[in-house]
């Protein structure tokens, strides 16, 4: 089914398995001199540019700099690139002047920020769905394939330690993890790369200990028993990492139940019956044992593909910690931090009067819900497909208006991907107004990106946009080699933004750096050490 093999394949969304042997470091190419270390300030340190996964660093990008971006290297991009979803979705990291990525068959890359020479490789050549990528901590480089987990050493590219997570075929990993405070945290997810339902798959979030990858507990973020029905059932699990506060308390954004919407015999999700805890919520939990601190369930007994997939964003309004959140549903959400209960929840992009049926098949209620084919907004790829960013007064998301045709209770039909069409959404952090809004002339996979007073997002028709926090108003755009699905990165003074998947001849899959500066502009490329 096309929403399945979508499902988790922008990042915005079993082909090849490694064994359990260790790979030796002949299988990385020979390390380089790492090159001069680069300002922390204004770097983007973990997935979502920081432990508390706000997608917002400083430097010399703003609204009057970012006119002046222009190509400064490309790398690319390994992965196969003619299969769904392509072959890159992540987003790139960048450490002591060191970008590691990864790519859709799991191979990592460290290349050089400043020259865009690469580092090191290490191959693995294990397909998944994405959107997956790295994080690095204390000298090494975290990741997995689709079925173990693994370390790298960060300078050589050397593997450290690899362990498989999955139980069963109906399993895979697909998420950049989490690091912190000595400890890894990653997700296991259900599989529709072998069709069906992915029966019997249930998501663990796993923590590891980062030396050596030994568990230290799993959460299962559904029950193992699936509300009685493991031959039909599956669900949970993440597809982006957790953020992590003051404390250590981890906060994470538990995906959806299957099957959606049911089945023949099971329809509208009743072979689960319930509100399938911990799916489509925002699960804070104890770091050092696992357990559920608080939960807010956003989509009880979800049937629409509607994931509350993206990582929570840990922030304040006046002084009060929050969590922001948001997903499929096409809704932002902000919760109080110490208790989950929820402030406000604002709707973004299209909505065409469904959003409450998941509530009327939960209570049984099949008379009241649609006869099929029934046409939804959002779709399966449609609302926040990937994360927002915030800065302090102000939540910025990328809106994905592309509906979804439910024929029957389990075959869906989408319009061509290319038919999709986007908004640039600004929310008052501490109301949920809507600020302003900017239409999208395409889907927009890659998320948002903010430094000082520039949010930036990618849309599928492989261009890079910028625009002012403040107003909306369009700054400055360039076209990418080739279609994109993947996010924007910020460091110091260069843009990093990938295209992943080329849909002609004429496009190319890269990594592509834009950097401030040319011969009339040598200033902007350097940026003091003291704002750190």
């Amino acid at each position: 089914m096309i929403v399945n093999r979508w499902k988790r394949g922008v990042a915005a969304i079993a082909v090849t398995v490694l064994g359990t042997t260790t790979l030796t470091a002949a299988h990385a190419t020979e390390a380089q001199p790492r090159p001069h270390h680069y300002c922390h300030g204004s770097t983007w340190t973990q997935p979502n540019a920081d432990q508390s996964g706000t997608r917002a660093v400083d430097g010399p990008i703003n609204s009057w700099t970012v006119r002046h971006l222009r190509p400064a290297w490309s790398v690319p991009i390994e992965a196969p690139t003619d299969r769904w979803p392509g072959g890159y979705a992540a987003s790139p990291i960048v450490v002591d002047g060191v970008i590691y990525t990864q790519d859709l068959d799991s191979n990592v890359y460290a290349i050089d920020q400043r020259s865009g020479r690469v580092l090191w490789t290490k191959m693995y050549d294990s397909h998944t769905n994405g959107p997956n990528g790295v994080a690095v901590a204390d000298g090494m480089v975290f990741g997995a394939t689709l079925t173990e987990a693994f370390g790298l050493d960060a300078r050589t590219g050397k593997e450290l330690w690899r362990h498989k997570l999955t139980r069963n075929h109906s399993e895979a990993i697909d998420m950049s993890p989490g690091v912190h405070d000595g400890t890894v945290y990653i997700s296991t997810v259900p599989s529709f790369l072998d069709g069906g339902n992915a029966e019997g798959a249930v998501g663990m979030l796993w923590a590891m200990d980062a030396r050596t990858g030994e568990p230290k507990w799993k959460f299962h973020t559904v029950p193992t028993h699936l509300w009685g029905r493991p031959d039909i059932n599956s669900g949970g699990g993440l597809w982006y990492p957790p953020t992590f506060d003051e404390h250590g308390d981890l906060y994470v954004a538990v995906a959806n139940p299957n099957p959606f919407v049911g089945t023949e015999e099971f329809p509208w999700g009743s072979s689960r019956p319930g509100a399938n805890l911990y799916s489509n919520s925002v699960v804070k939990l104890d770091a050092d044992t696992g357990e559920v601190v608080w939960h807010h369930q956003v989509t009880p007994h979800g049937i629409y593909d509607w994931d509350l997939q993206n990582s929570p964003i840990l922030t304040e309004v006046r002084g009060r910690p929050v969590v922001v959140t948001s997903g499929k549903t096409g809704y932002v959400y902000t919760l109080d931090r110490e208790t989950g209960r929820l402030l406000w929840k604002t709707a973004v992009g299209k909505h065409n009067g469904h959003d409450d049926d998941n509530l009327l098949a939960m209570e049984g209620r099949y008379d009241e819900l649609p006869e099929l084919p029934v046409t939804l907004y959002p779709g399966a790829l449609g609302g926040v497909p990937a994360p927002g960013a915030v800065d302090r007064r102000t939540v910025y998301v990328a809106v994905n208006n592309l509906s979804v045709t439910w024929e029957n209770q389990t075959t869906p039909s989408m319009p061509a991907l290319t038919e999709g069409t986007g908004e640039l959404v600004a929310l008052d952090l501490a109301t949920g107004r809507i600020k302003w809004s900017r239409p999208l002339d395409s889907s927009p996979y890659g998320g948002t990106s903010v430094t000082n007073d520039v949010v930036f997002t990618t849309t599928f028709d492989g261009v890079i946009h910028a625009h002012h926090a403040r107003t909306g108003r369009p700054l400055w755009k360039d076209r990418l080699p080739g279609t994109s699905n993947s996010p924007v990165s910020i460091s110091g003074n260069t843009v990093l933004a990938a295209s992943g998947w080329p849909q002609s001849e004429d496009e190319r899959a890269e990594i592509v750096a834009y950097r401030l500066g040319s011969g009339h502009f040598p200033w902007f490329g350097w940026w003091p050490p003291g704002r750190c």
